[in-house]
């Protein structure tokens, strides 16, 4: 048995399909635990859903920010930007209802076996089983009988720090968007939503918030994408596994028992080159 972490998919299938051969995944034996962002920009995110879906307990995926997206215009809480989308094949399945539903109750974090999957980070003030709590929050009421109503006031970019006294959307627009969009943010854990690319790019009192000094989460390997232009990082303990396969770089899983690293190329995008994530 093993156990396979992997970067953002987002709909590039034919790539996801190659390093699983690569690999010999067997969903009989082995697992795979997938960084979120399944969806969105690449070319077949429907086959991409579906295959996931269909692997049952062979596949373990957090929530990423696209998959978030493509909830909420699924629900009519935001409208699709349309241009950079490759999401209407989903949206017009006939089996739609049932793959949003799949979606919407997947964990925002995953803990095992002394790591955290998380799609994109944890504020340095939360211990996991801090950020787990918060987490399971959000997972309850997304998978309740008003989805649609939080679906609809997840969008927004504050409060952009977290706060112990802060309740209902609010808090849970902080905790999704610590877990699914953060790169940047200071010391006291404020948030910066604006700027992407490389870690030099950061800004002024701002750091990659697992350089942050003191993160109370540093004891668990994280495991989270998001960042592509981060790159693969492998260390002891934080496995960053974005590696744009997108943007025709690579797509990289982890064998997490012992660390081996396994890497594909990737074509990148036919119809364009849209802004990296």
């Amino acid at each position: 048995m093993a156990t396979y972490a992997i970067g953002d998919i987002q709909g590039c299938f034919t790539s996801l399909a190659a390093l699983l051969k690569r690999v010999s995944f067997d969903p009989a034996r082995d697992r795979l635990w997938l960084v979120g962002d399944l969806v969105n920009r690449g070319p077949d995110s429907l086959q991409t859903l579906r295959f996931i879906r269909d692997l049952g307990p062979a596949a373990i995926t957090v929530l990423g920010n696209h998959d978030l997206y493509l909830l909420m215009v699924a629900y009519g809480a935001i409208r699709s930007r349309g241009k950079d989308d490759t999401l209407q094949a989903v949206l017009d399945a006939p089996d739609r209802e049932s793959l949003l539903s799949w979606l919407r109750t997947r964990p925002l974090m995953h803990v095992e076996s002394g790591c955290a999957m998380v799609h994109a980070g944890l504020l340095p003030g939360w211990t996991v089983p801090q950020a787990r709590a918060l987490a399971r929050e959000v997972e309850g009421a997304l998978a309740g009988p008003y989805h649609a109503e939080l679906l609809h006031n997840l969008w927004g970019s504050e409060p952009v720090a977290w706060r112990d006294d802060l309740r209902d959307h609010e808090r849970m627009r902080v905790v999704v968007n610590a877990m699914t969009r953060m790169r940047f943010c200071t010391v006291d854990g404020q948030m910066d939503f604006k700027v992407k690319g490389e870690v030099t790019k950061a800004p002024k009192g701002y750091l990659p918030w697992f350089e942050v000094p003191g993160r109370r989460s540093a004891d668990t390997t994280l495991v989270f994408g998001h960042w592509s232009a981060l790159g693969l990082r492998v260390e002891p303990n934080l496995l960053a596994l974005d590696s744009g396969c997108l943007w025709g770089r690579e797509l990289t899983a982890v064998r997490l028992e012992d660390r081996s690293v396994f890497q594909i190329p990737c074509p990148g995008l036919a119809h364009g080159k849209p802004r990296p994530s």
